[in-house]
Formats: C-alpha cells, sequence, structure tokens
C-alpha cells in the first residue's frame, strides 16, 4: 500500500462508515440501564422476567453473531450491513411502542423487538471487524479496526447521557414526556436516527475486495484496491485469490483441518472472545450503578460515577489506537491482563469490608426492597472507586479494542467470516453468563468474591496470551494462511 493522503482518507472513511454499527452495538446494549424501573412499572413485572428482558437482547445477538459470517460470505458485506441497520431501527421502534394494556403480551411484545435488535448487535460485532479488516492497508489496520470498540464506547456514553437527559426533562424515566410516550420510550426512539444514518451510509462505501475476489467479480475488486491505495492490484488479487478459493462456497466445514480437527487458530480466536468478557468488564457498564449504590452512593452520585467511567473508557480506547499499530497487538494484551488482574483483586479486597449502614439510633437502614443496605466505610470507598477505574482503563487501552482488531486479522481469508461468527457468539454467550449471573453473586457470596472471580480470569487472560496468542502487526491478511498453518497443508497437497 502507499502512503498516499487521498487513499488514507478513502480508508478512513469507509472504516468509519463500518464502525457505526459498533456505536448501535453499544448503545443498544447499554440503554436498558435507564429504563429498567420504569420498565418495571409499565409491564407489571417483577425481578425475574425483568432480568430476562433486559438479558433477552443478548440471546438475540448470540445468534446474529453465529449466522452473520456466512450471510456475508453468501450476499457480501454490505448487504449484511443494511441489514443490520433496517433490524436496529425495527427495534428502536417497536420497542418503544410495546403495549402495556396487553400484560404480559405486551412484555413479550417488548422482548421481541429487543431480541431483534440484539441480532442486529450480533451481526455488527461480525460484519464490522471483518470488513475494516478486510479493506483497511496493513499500515493502518490496527488503528482502524480500533474504531469498532471507540465506536461502542461513545455509543454506550452516547445511551448514558441521553437517559439522563430524558429522565430529567421528564422528571423520571416513567413520566410522560413528549406525544404521549413516557421518557424510557424515547430512549429507545432515540436509536432509530444514528441506524438510519448507518443504513444510509452503507450505500457510499464498497464492497470488500475479499468477497469480491471471492465471487469473480475481479474488475470491481480492481477498483476498490486502486482506491484504497494498494500500489501493486495484480500481484494482491493473486494472493486474494490463492487464499480465498473463489470456486468453493465457503462452509463451518472450513474449520476443520483436513484431518478433521478444527484448526488452532479458530479456538484461540474463540478464547479470546471468552476472556474478553469474562474479566467482568460487562458487569461494569450493566450495573456499575447497583454497585456505587451498594457502595453507599446516593443515586445522583451512582449515575454521576458511571458517567465518568465511560468517559474513561472512550479516553483509553483513544490511547489504544495511537499505540496499537506502534507497539504491537500482543504486549497491549500482556499489558492489560496485568493491570485488570490487580485492579481486580484491589476491589475484592475493598468489597469484602462492606458493612451494615446503621442510622443515629444504631439500627440498620433498609433499602425499598427491605434489604439491608451496605456502605464502604472509611477509606475504602475511595480505594474502590480508584481500582473501578483503573480496571477501565486497564481494558480500554488493552483488551476492548485489540482483541476486535485480532479477530478481524488472525483468520485465514478462506474462513475468517466463518470463525469470526464463532468467535463473536462464543462472546455473546460468555456475556450473557457475566450479566445473569452477577447479581446472583452480588446478593449471594457477594462483590468481593464477584472482583476475586473476575481477576482470577484476567490472570489467566495473561498466561493465554502469553503462551498461544500470536503477533499479526504489520502482516498482511494472506500472510494469515502461514500463520494458521494452511499454506503448508496447501504446499503439501
Amino acid at each position: 500500500m502507499t502512503a498516499d493522503g487521498g487513499s488514507t482518507r478513502v480508508a478512513i472513511r469507509v472504516a468509519g462508515v463500518a464502525a457505526l454499527g459498533g456505536l448501535l452495538f453499544g448503545y443498544e446494549t447499554a440503554v436498558i440501564n435507564g429504563a429498567t424501573e420504569a420498565l418495571q412499572e409499565a409491564f407489571h413485572i417483577k425481578a425475574a422476567p425483568l432480568g430476562f428482558a433486559v438479558a433477552s437482547a443478548l440471546i438475540g445477538a448470540a445468534i446474529g453473531a453465529l449466522t452473520a459470517g456466512r450471510i456475508a460470505d453468501r450476499i457480501g458485506r454490505l448487504a449484511v450491513m443494511k441489514i443490520a441497520a433496517v433490524l436496529f431501527f425495527i427495534s428502536a421502534i417497536g420497542c418503544a411502542l410495546a403495549p402495556e394494556h396487553w400484560g404480559d403480551g405486551g412484555l413479550a411484545v417488548f422482548i421481541a423487538f429487543r431480541v431483534i435488535g440484539g441480532f442486529a448487535v450480533g451481526t455488527a460485532s461480525v460484519i464490522a471487524p471483518a470488513y475494516i479488516a478486510e479493506t483497511a492497508p496493513a499500515r493502518l489496520r490496527g488503528r482502524l479496526g480500533s474504531l469498532q470498540q471507540l465506536a461502542i464506547v461513545l455509543g454506550i456514553f452516547l445511551s448514558f447521557l441521553i437517559n439522563y437527559a430524558l429522565q430529567r426533562a421528564a422528571g423520571g424515566a416513567d413520566q410522560t414526556l413528549w406525544l404521549g410516550l413516557e421518557a424510557w420510550r424515547w430512549m429507545f426512539v432515540a436509536m432509530a436516527v444514528p441506524a438510519v444514518v448507518y443504513g444510509v451510509l452503507s450505500f457510499t462505501i464498497p464492497e470488500s475486495p475479499r468477497y469480491l475476489v471471492a465471487k469473480q467479480r475481479i474488475p470491481e475488486a480492481r477498483a476498490v484496491l486502486t482506491s484504497l491505495g494498494d500500489d501493486d492490484v495484480d500481484t494482491t488479487v493473486e494472493q486474494i485469490r490463492g487464499s480465498v478459493h473463489g470456486e468453493a462456497k465457503p462452509s463451518w466445514r472450513d474449520l476443520r483441518r483436513p484431518g478433521g480437527k478444527v484448526y488452532p487458530i479458530v479456538w484461540i480466536g474463540l478464547l479470546l472472545s471468552v476472556f474478553q468478557q469474562a474479566v467482568g468488564i460487562n458487569a461494569v457498564f450493566y450495573y456499575s450503578n447497583v454497585v456505587w449504590t451498594s457502595a453507599g452512593f446516593d443515586q445522583n452520585a451512582a449515575f454521576l460515577t458511571s458517567l465518568v467511567t465511560s468517559i474513561v473508557n472512550i479516553a483509553t480506547t483513544v490511547v489504544a489506537i495511537s499505540l496499537i499499530d506502534r507497539v504491537g497487538r500482543k504486549p497491549l494484551l500482556l499489558t492489560g491482563s496485568i493491570g485488570m488482574a490487580a485492579s481486580l483483586i484491589t476491589l475484592a479486597v475493598a468489597f469484602s469490608h462492606l458493612t451494615d449502614k446503621l442510622d443515629a439510633f444504631g439500627n440498620k437502614v433498609l433499602d425499598s426492597g427491605s434489604q439491608t443496605v451496605q456502605v464502604l466505610p472509611g477509606s475504602w470507598a475511595v480505594v474502590a472507586l480508584i481500582a473501578f477505574n483503573a480496571f477501565v482503563v486497564f481494558f480500554g487501552m488493552s483488551w476492548g479494542p485489540v482483541v476486535w482488531v485480532l479477530l478481524g486479522e488472525m483468520f485465514p481469508n478462506r474462513f475468517r467470516a466463518a470463525a469470526l461468527s464463532l468467535a463473536a457468539a462464543g462472546q455473546w454467550a460468555t456475556n450473557w453468563v457475566v450479566t445473569q449471573t452477577f447479581p446472583i453473586i452480588k446478593d449471594g457470596p457477594g462483590l468481593g468474591f464477584g472482583y476475586a472471580l473476575y481477576g482470577a480470569f484476567a490472570i489467566a487472560s495473561f498466561l493465554f496470551v502469553y503462551r498461544l496468542v500470536p503477533e499479526t502487526k504489520g502482516k498482511t491478511l494472506e500472510e494469515m494462511d502461514a500463520l494458521a498453518g494452511i499454506a503448508d497443508e496447501e504446499a503439501a497437497r
């Protein structure tokens, strides 16, 4: 690739549009936080069905991630982006207009549209990193691939900000705001705007050259590669041809070696996804207000603390983008694992000191659910706050963006979409387990145990990366065949 400024701008614009799916991804998964109590009142439900309503999007996400790769191999990356944009829009409007007067049926309608939105999230989680990796020049691929994670954290921040603004404007999430709709419904309506923008802009970017070559659309592939600044289009096309085997239809069978075993690089990608979630990052963003209320913060302070945490996450993701193509993927992951482990263990120690809150007469203070309110005594609240944000810093500059970059680039052309689908599905499944078990851990063994468990996974992630994860910095996508062992097998045939 040349360093031509015009082609660099094209590559950045193309990656930026693809990453808009990540912004919707972040917004869709986080928007529910501001609406949980209002949903409980609107549909007259208890904690169990509410928990399922919250987690239902993750079920859709796992299904979307598992199927997106194969669909993208059949109809193209751009077509899948457009489908995801439509599904995001449908989910936004459907969730906002779910009827209350249908009783349990109204909740079922809401959950159905949440699952549709989750399917779009899972699709975006696969297609964006795959497309960016397939269009970005090798010298920029790490930074452009990191745009996916930056868009996700921006989407989370945007949802927090919009939820807060709408609640304040209405005087509460369950209060009527405009057109007879409560504020919580407008939180979902707001997602329709970026969904439309994403869909419209997807018509302005080119199809992946690697998909075009696989479909024997060589002249189109040459035109795309030229616009992206490739100074040896003929060689690149031949390399892609050799790696994708365009005459064969992509299949899950491609993930297996000729002897029947799955390629090790597939397992490495799946475990990267699992570890990214097993360290508990989404327990931070889904339940941060709950944690800080448990630590003795009032609701306003808890919300502001969560908002600051999301800003910290954005800042550290920007740092990662500036470092990933200079420092490399593996050093960032190793540094992040060490920092996360230290932060989580510190949190575990801090929350092991939770004590019952007492009133002026020495009686236990109860919350609205008749549960004893607990607080962190003395300086432990400050220690927990620092460790909490340190965890976000280390995750944001390592496992957050780097895993998406690796998943987009580490798999060979032949089965990139299928392997990425499997890895992303594993990520959403682990996300679901963490989301479902955190409240149980909080009310059972306690937050101290929970953070110690996440810390153990952080330590395990260090050992995994150190021993098994390859460095992909500066390698072309066609060189990934050799990394996965495919090139050696082809030579032996």
